[in-house]
């Protein structure tokens, strides 16, 4: 764990000229790095965007879908990022839900964890070697790459570019322990699946090839209302609560941190196409519990609470149904307590 946590935003795709003025205030502020998310396309083309406009912020695919593209395309792309960027990318590389991959976008899922070891061990020789052609054929469980006449241009800027893991499960969390450098937690996780499963699991994973626990930065993104109305904050957090919690696969999650009974109703409303319901099943002691809501002086006393082990965070809006004039208000509480606004105190703890 860092002694100060680093503080990471998250950047959507938008308009050339919002994105130029977003990433210049994220670069004023001193974040260290900004996400893109693959909500539908890629994030490469945003982060070169925000490349070129940018000269300190880290860059970070958060996340890239890992199985609905070959590894060889993912690796060069984020060469280009890297080498666009002058060396300040980041791929984060996530399974996503079967359904995404295998329905929309018609490619192969199979057993997550073990297809993302393959897809980041032939990332990470791609990286390191695509300019030599020495690689010859890759060939695994869920791909095979015959390398032999082909071969990049240049070596790339970094034959070593980070790579994290996103993780709702231990597993996950254990494997980005042993062969990731860096774990980008769950919105969905609270203080106590922290304190009992991520950490645990990560040290596993490290333990198992004998790393320590400053070769992997664990970043926590989480979704921050500050509201001084917590009664509103709630409401407005309510159905971004509910969207990410419709995935059958969650479920052990939530019977795990207590809430097992309303993710399975909101999931039966989610299957008869009833949103409203999904809302109505989500009760306030579950959207509490996942998203930070309230008063400056609250969120500040939850967000230590909850990044205690943590070494950086991503705070983000609940944005799910809300109107731009609320996007706009809970974006500003966000900016002024983790970047130095006005609107809230900006006398944080030492550790922001």
């Amino acid at each position: 764990m860092s002694d100060k946590l680093r503080i990471w935003a998250q950047l959507p795709p938008m308009p050339r000229e919002q994105l130029i003025a977003a990433v210049q205030r994220f670069e004023t502020a001193a974040l260290e790095g900004i996400w893109c998310s693959q909500t539908f396309g890629a994030p490469f083309g945003p982060l070169s965007a925000a490349a070129v406009a940018s000269n300190r912020l880290k860059l970070g695919t958060g996340i890239a879908l890992a199985f609905v593209r070959s590894p060889l395309e993912t690796a060069c792309n984020i060469m280009d990022l890297d080498l666009l960027s002058g060396g300040r990318s980041v791929l984060g590389l996530g399974s996503s839900a079967k359904s995404l991959t295998e329905d929309a976008f018609g490619m192969p899922y199979g057993k997550p964890l073990r297809h993302m070891r393959e897809v980041i061990k032939f990332i990470r020789l791609l990286i390191a070697k695509a300019h030599t052609g020495e690689l010859g054929v890759l060939e695994g469980e869920y791909h095979r790459l015959d390398l032999r006449h082909f071969r990049t241009f240049a070596p790339p800027l970094r034959t070593d570019i980070p790579i994290y893991v996103p993780a709702v499960f231990e597993k996950a969390c254990e494997m980005a322990g042993e062969i990731g450098d860096g774990l980008l937690g769950h919105p969905l996780w609270n203080e106590r699946w922290i304190a009992e499963k991520t950490l645990p699991a990560l040290r596993r994973g490290l333990d198992t090839v004998s790393r320590e626990r400053g070769a992997v930065t664990l970043n926590l993104q989480m979704f921050v209302a500050v509201n001084s109305d917590r009664r509103a904050a709630i409401e407005d957090a309510r159905p971004s609560v509910a969207y990410y919690s419709q995935s059958p696969q969650y479920l052990p999650y939530f019977d795990a941190i207590g809430f097992g009974a309303e993710a399975r109703a909101l999931q039966e409303c989610f299957t008869r196409g009833d949103l409203e319901g999904m809302v109505a099943a989500c009760s306030d002691a579950m959207v509490e519990s996942i998203a930070i809501v309230g008063s400056a002086d609250e969120v500040r006393r939850r967000v230590l609470e909850r990044t205690r082990e943590a070494d950086a965070c991503t705070p983000v809006i609940p944005h799910y149904a809300l109107a731009q004039d609320k996007l706009d208000y809970y974006t500003a509480g966000i900016a002024d307590m983790f970047y130095g606004g006005t609107r809230t105190s900006r006398a944080l703890s030492a550790r922001f």
